[in-house]
């Protein structure tokens, strides 16, 4: 046993005390045992009460002022699953012993004591305790995980922005966004920020992996992401200075896939570069859908030096450009089917007149009809946005 374990020997004879102290002597100087005596029932409880401690308690059933089966009654008030009793009875007294183990008693022993008996009788029972206090334990590091996730969960949703919409006083575009994690926090991300008036950065990722170490790295991803792409305007340069600010960051598995675009609000031309993420696609105001020209890219975090390269497209007046992450596209049914590329233009072709926020929300929609009830095993996260002209 790891610490010391307190025993409550319940007895109106004062030869037993003496008797367990003998017996015991061994483990009582090897600090695996310490004994508490009461003489009845009430000083047991008025002990219970005083050595919160005590998890077993040795308990004849006749005594004067309080018997042994009303302690144990009495016992159950103190609701702890890990206070056990060993109930001590003459030989053959089957009634009392049938009571007491109706009553909650763990296990019982019979006069004369047969000393070796009860030795393994309080081995067995401090073992049944030493088990519910470990559950115990467990359950609580179990509730203080939960609480941590869960605060986790709220300091991901701030990061990411989600008081839409946003830029209200420039109607020259429009940007949504959301993200679903498949545990309590996720690898991927998004962000949106206007380096000046008349340009407007975005990027989407997604970190390899789940759970915390992924949000971790999440948040280191997007902040060197953001705080680059304010100073350098070229979308390949950026994704270039991060990925060599990522490498000293990662570990043998950590790595992130990134698109980045940079919108002229003014002119509608779209800059963007790709490091290894799904490449999005262009929804025309007709309802006409493109995969945007891959551009190539590596992953980000892994190769040092990695080249990445810009390419430029001219947006019309309500062209969405609709990023996602792999969470999409490989969301399985309940046979395995991946819900796939195909699927995601078949939707975009049926929803280019609903507005951009509908057009997001209507991809969730579509992804958890298909999965059904098949486990989410990856983060899904969408961000579309919608050039609509320089209306000034």
């Amino acid at each position: 046993m790891s610490q010391v374990q307190k025993i409550l020997v319940v007895d109106d004879e004062p030869d037993l005390q003496m008797l367990m102290m003998q017996r015991f002597r061994q483990k009582i100087r090897s600090k695996e045992y310490e004994f508490f005596f009461a003489e009845n029932g009430q000083e047991a409880l008025e002990r219970l009460t005083e050595i919160t401690e005590i998890s077993l308690v040795l308990s004849d059933i006749n005594m004067p002022k309080m018997d042994g089966l009303t302690l144990l009654n009495e016992l159950q008030q103190f609701e702890r699953t890990d206070i056990k009793a060993i109930m001590v009875s003459a030989y053959g007294d089957l009634e009392n012993i049938r009571t007491a183990m109706n009553c909650g008693a763990y296990d019982f022993v019979t006069k004369p004591i047969d000393f070796k008996d009860l030795e393994t009788t309080i081995e067995k029972t401090l073992r049944e305790i030493e088990r519910i206090q470990q559950s115990k334990d467990l359950e609580r590091q179990l509730t203080s995980l939960t609480y941590d996730l869960d605060m986790a969960a709220r300091i991901q949703q701030k990061i990411l922005k989600q008081d839409f919409p946003v830029y209200q006083d420039d109607p020259r575009f429009d940007i949504f966004a959301h993200m679903m994690a498949a545990k309590h926090v996720g690898g991927d991300f998004y962000d949106f920020f206007k380096i000046d008036n008349d340009r407007l950065a975005f990027f989407i990722g997604d970190v390899a992996g789940k759970g915390i170490p992924a949000a971790i790295y999440m948040a280191v991803c997007r902040t060197m992401l953001k705080s680059i792409g304010s100073e350098v305007i070229d979308p390949a340069e950026c994704i270039f200075k991060v990925n060599n600010m990522l490498i000293p960051e990662s570990d043998i598995t950590t790595f992130v896939t990134v698109f980045y675009g940079l919108l002229n609000i003014k002119t509608g031309e779209l800059s963007y570069c790709n490091g290894g993420h799904n490449l999005p696609y262009l929804q025309s105001a007709g309802g006409e859908v493109t995969e945007l020209k891959d551009v190539g890219g590596l992953l980000l975090g892994k190769f040092d030096d990695a080249p990445y390269e810009k390419h430029s497209i001219q947006l019309k007046p309500g062209d969405t450009i609709m990023t996602f992450t792999d969470g999409v596209t490989e969301a399985e049914d309940e046979d395995g089917g991946f819900f796939d590329e195909e699927r995601v233009e078949d939707y975009l072709r049926k929803t280019a007149d609903k507005p951009l926020v509908s057009k997001v929300k209507g991809m969730f929609l579509e992804v958890m009809k298909f999965t059904g009830s098949a486990q989410q095993s990856d983060d899904i996260t969408v961000l579309a946005a919608t050039y609509t002209g320089d209306q000034q």
